[in-house]
């Protein structure tokens, strides 16, 4: 990557704001999605975790090869695999960052408008994404990030007229997130379509599109398992799957930032600003596109099984560029090289976001680092279930533990590192993706109904019906239980 003039200035700015962004957003492994990636990755490493239920995490990662990496990785570094992530966290923002910089050079020619750009995208890399239940850049490392950090690099090539060059880093994001190259492949298209306009551009392209958007969704073939009740009982639990029961402010908040690119295009084509205005012309066109194939896919109930494709999360990159464009902007018109305003301007966007994220995670440490001790109950739960109990432990929780006060989200799999019983939050958003477990998650959820209420018989009768011989429960526990440890609010016990 070519970074034009004060080489080493650049660089050294780069890194400030990749460790900006890394401090504003905090760092939290294991959480939301991570219980996910983390466990497969850990399974990776050692696969004689997760004897029972790890198809709710296998099967998704069919689509990636994130898990082989992460775990290649780790293993090629001899590195912990905590220090591996925290370091795949920090160079896939540095991607990000890179990539926002190398965008900016291309749409604006002064400098503080290009780092005011950058400024305003890492800052804000936990705005929640309308109504798709997305950050722009989530608070530990996902194939998304990656994946979004090749996407940029592939559209500054497009706007620097290297338009094949664009192919192997939209491959690359294929490879770790298929659904998010297929939202980074269909802009780059307008945005090539956009750059050709002086050979007729975008206006040789309105008859061809229709279908077009089908042939790059390539998912696997358990996407196309049939829909069960089970299934549908699993996303009517997640109404970012269900563009209609969208809330109004949603929806404002989808159809705002393609009308703000609107103006700007209009702006920009008036004053002459011609890598500008392509720039903005090809992201409306692009949502307005993903906007029109989400409201009929989502809206004909004989292709529900699209659902899990999610086409809405086309937002995340109009976020992304959103935040990039809005902070140019000030950053020409409006800072330009005054110190103070500046100083004001770095303090209320990164302020505002870390704040954010303390109210967000009040009962968690902002930065999650390998080997801090933690005052989180859950954490610390879930850290001596991991180092005290046998590989093969098969636990039941509470199926809406994610849920519960002080737990902020955290994976039971993937850091207490043992098999559960399916969980009613984070397991129904797999079954969507993978219908067939949803039977499965089905039985085990509907076992647990109640579970604040559960004596001795209770988890006894899960030990026989699916042989759960552990339970994490809250303290005091329930007479009858052999209670290895507890911490005043969560009690470790066998099943006698």
């Amino acid at each position: 990557m070519r970074l034009k003039r004060n080489y080493p200035v650049n660089i050294l700015l780069i890194i400030f704001f990749t460790l900006l962004g890394f401090a504003v957003m905090g760092y939290h492994p294991g959480l939301e999605d991570d219980g996910i990636y983390l466990a497969a990755v850990k399974a990776r490493l050692n696969p004689a975790l997760y004897p029972h239920n790890a198809e709710f995490f296998r099967l998704q990662m069919q689509a990636s090869v994130f898990d082989a990496l992460v775990a290649g990785f780790a293993r090629w570094s001899a590195i912990p695999l905590a220090v591996a992530e925290l370091l795949l966290q920090i160079a896939s923002i540095m991607l990000i960052v890179c990539g926002c910089r190398l965008i900016a050079q291309r749409l604006f020619s002064e400098t503080r408008a290009q780092w005011a750009g950058v400024a305003m995208a890492t800052a804000m890399f936990t705005l929640p994404v309308a109504g798709t239940a997305l950050y722009i850049v989530d608070q530990h490392l996902h194939p998304r990030s990656i994946a979004t950090g090749f996407i940029l690099l592939a559209v500054w090539r497009i706007l620097s007229g290297k338009r094949w060059q664009a192919l192997p880093l939209l491959l690359a994001a294929f490879l770790l997130h298929p659904i998010m190259a297929v939202m980074g492949s269909s802009f780059c298209f307008f945005l090539t379509i956009a750059m050709l306009e002086e050979k007729g551009g975008w206006r040789r392209f309105i008859p061809n599109t229709g279908g077009g958007w089908a042939a790059s969704f390539v998912p696997l073939g358990w996407v196309f398992a049939p829909s069960t009740p089970a299934w549908h009982e699993a996303v009517n639990l997640h109404c970012s799957l269900s563009l209609y029961r969208w809330a109004w402010y949603e929806w404002i908040g989808a159809v705002a930032p393609l009308l703000l690119f609107w103006l700007i295009w209009r702006i920009a084509r008036r004053r002459g600003e011609r890598m500008l205005e392509r720039f903005a012309l090809a992201v409306f066109f692009y949502g307005i596109f993903q906007l029109a194939v989400a409201m009929i896919l989502l809206g004909i109930p004989s292709l529900n099984r699209v659902t899990p494709l999610q086409p809405m999360r086309f937002l995340h990159l109009v976020y992304l560029f959103m935040a990039l464009v809005s902070g140019c902007l000030l950053g020409k018109y409006l800072l330009k090289a005054s110190i103070w305003r500046w100083a004001v301007y770095l303090a209320a966007i990164n302020g505002g976001m870390f704040l954010s994220q303390q109210i967000l995670f009040n009962a968690s440490e902002h930065l999650e680092l390998p080997g801090q001790p933690t005052e989180n109950s859950w954490v610390q739960a879930l850290d001596w279930i991991r180092l005290n109990t046998p590989t093969e432990a098969y636990f039941a929780l509470d199926p809406e533990y994610l849920a519960a006060p002080g737990e902020d989200y955290h994976g039971f799999r993937a850091l207490a590192e043992r098999s559960q019983l399916a969980d009613e939050i984070k397991d129904s958003a797999v079954v969507a993706q993978v219908p067939a477990l949803a039977e499965t998650w089905e039985r085990q959820v509907k076992a647990e109904q109640g579970w604040r209420h559960f004596q001795i018989a209770d988890f006894e009768r899960l030990k026989v019906e699916f042989g759960v011989d552990w339970v994490l429960i809250a303290y005091p526990e329930a007479t009858g239980l052999d209670c290895r440890w507890h911490n005043g609010a969560l009690a470790v016990c066998r099943i006698p």
